[in-house]
């Protein structure tokens, strides 16, 4: 193969693992947020922490999908 080509393949790979920096900064908001909300009202906190863990897990599939991007620009 051309040694351009994988070049770009590295970069574009690259490129696409930076969804992870903002999956991080958002799972860091929710937990962040659950702190925030349960230190106001301590008798939601079973809850709060049902839509923290929905919100993280939403938070994380988009990191996922740009983990995934990243594998198909490198072995495809």
């Amino acid at each position: 193969m051309d040694v351009r080509l994988e070049c770009a393949k590295a970069m574009a790979a690259g490129f696409a693992t930076v969804s992870l920096v903002g999956a991080g900064a958002g799972a860091g908001v929710v937990f962040g947020a659950l702190l925030v909300s349960v230190s106001r009202n301590p008798g939601l906190k079973p809850e709060l922490f049902q839509y923290a863990i929905l919100g993280f897990a939403l938070t994380e599939a988009v990191g996922l999908l740009g983990i995934m991007m990243a594998f198909l620009l490198l072995f495809i």
